[in-house]
């Protein structure tokens, strides 16, 4: 071989083999997992099979198959199946489990059985994070990105896609027929095979037609009208791209905005944030352990009685307005043109006129303020820039003074959206990445939430070994 490095013999016998603890060096990030599930109360956070049964085959201690997990999950490996062959080839996991390989199916299992004590593990991470006071700045982004889910487009169906649907078989049919009319005018020696063959695909049309008009009666008893059929909970979402919706889940995530760790996750079926701000703000104040937060959140967030909802609860949510009006297409001025004085209960136009609130109709029943000016918008040199109608009249929420707080927040943070943006959408792309851009492994929403622990879990304890390395990271765990 000349000068090259040479491997040992693989049919050389040692007298005194090699520990395991050997081919780990001090580093070893499996070393951390270790330690981590060592140090937790696995009873208490609620695990199944902490009392071994007095007869029968004797179970794996559930400290050795979670820690497989995350063994797993913090490698890329999520699959029951390729856990088990890693169990018996990884010597890193061999030295994880002490040899043991448990099959498959107790691995599935073990993810199936313990869902809400699994997540309880990755609070438990995250509450080690905060003893480490790495969430001092109390500043965390919001966001949510769709995941798709094990059910296929084909296999979701809505009252439009139902519809639709319904629409190309006829379509198809027709066609069909036409065709056997067709060939039924032609004489030729292919002509009954032809026949026979057109014949057989009205016939499968037909049977798919009677499995529409199923579904069409299930969509419409369904609450949100919404059938799957492979995962009962997954729903058809829109995203961004045109044409590109997909049948998932809606993952959200609050990200520390100074060392971006995952501190609150939650997964919904819901295809729209509108309203996630709320419980998500709070499942951030809890986790991080302030009595203050800020909350920064894209624009798919607003909704007035969301930023309503977290006043006085130590969520400050800073979320961009949305702007509904068609005004600023048509060249009109629009609402922000309009300076309220809050003192004086009063707006002030354009053209320095006040607009006074009027007395609201007893018939109406919301709760919005109009105010107008009963004859200045007559005569005014403004108004073919104003409004089209007689009068502009300008609409208040009675809880506006709220959103006009969240405006000031945003006004002494102009990099706010810069700040979420980089916070929180990267760890979106990291968890996508490890996935391998393809769907979640589980079904239905309480085992997909499981699964996406696990995913969280593996991402906050990668990024603290990357913050503070491995030997101090264990220090403090024991700590």
């Amino acid at each position: 071989m000349g000068r090259f490095v040479e491997g040992d013999d693989r049919r050389q016998s040692y007298l005194l083999p090699d520990s395991l603890d050997d081919y780990l060096t001090p580093d070893n990030p499996v070393r951390v997992v270790e330690v981590f599930i060592e140090e937790l109360d696995l009873g208490a956070l609620g695990f199944e099979g902490m009392l071994p049964a007095a007869t029968g085959r004797p179970a794996y201690h559930p400290s050795t198959l979670l820690k497989i997990y995350l063994y797993g999950y913090l490698n890329r490996v999520q699959s029951s199946r390729r856990l088990e062959r890693e169990a018996q080839r990884n010597i890193e996991l061999m030295w994880l489990t002490g040899r043991l390989a448990p099959d498959f199916k107790t691995i599935a299992s073990f993810r199936r059985d313990n869902g809400p004590a699994i997540k309880a593990v990755c609070g438990q991470f995250v509450e080690i994070c905060r003893k480490l006071n790495l969430f001092t700045k109390a500043v965390v982004a919001l966001d949510g990105s769709k995941f798709k889910a094990v059910n296929n487009r084909d296999k979701n169906f809505t009252v439009a896609k139902v519809a639709k649907r319904m629409e190309q078989v006829d379509a198809s049919i027709a066609r069909y027929l036409a065709a056997l009319d067709r060939a039924d005018r032609q004489e030729s020696d292919v002509t009954e095979a032809k026949t026979s063959r057109i014949n057989d695909k009205i016939a499968g049309l037909r049977r798919q037609m009677a499995f529409l008009k199923e579904m069409e009666q299930q969509v419409q008893a369904a609450p949100d009208k919404q059938v799957s059929l492979t995962d009962p909970d997954a729903r058809s979402m829109a995203t961004s791209g045109r044409g590109t919706g997909m049948v998932g889940y809606n993952v959200q995530t609050a990200v520390d905005a100074e060392h971006h760790l995952i501190v609150a996750h939650e997964v919904t079926n819901l295809g729209h944030d509108r309203t996630l701000l709320e419980p998500m703000g709070l499942k951030a104040l809890e986790a991080t352990g302030c009595e203050e937060i800020t909350a920064l959140a894209d624009r798919g967030y607003f909704n007035g009685d969301q930023v309503l909802a977290c006043e006085g609860t130590g969520v400050l949510p800073c979320v961009p307005k949305t702007e509904t009006s068609s005004g600023t297409k048509r060249g009109f001025f629009t609402r922000h043109d309009f300076v309220f004085d809050a003192q004086g209960d009063h707006y002030t136009c354009p053209a320095g006129q006040k607009l006074t609130r009027s007395n609201p109709r007893s018939d109406r029943k919301d709760d919005f303020d109009e105010y107008r000016h009963l004859s200045a918008c007559f005569t005014c040199p403004l108004k073919p820039s104003c409004t089209p109608d007689k009068l502009r009249r300008i609409k208040r929420w009675k809880h506006e003074s709220v959103l006009d707080k969240m405006q000031i927040r945003l006004d002494h943070m102009p990099q706010a959206m810069g700040i979420r943006r980089q916070t929180v959408e990267h760890p979106f792309g990291t968890l996508k990445a490890w996935m391998g851009s393809t769907h979640f492994l589980t079904k239905t929403l309480e085992r997909v939430r499981t699964e996406m622990s696990l995913h969280v879990l593996a991402y906050n304890v990668k990024r603290m070994i990357q913050l503070l390395g491995v030997q101090p990271l264990m220090r403090a765990i024991r700590a």
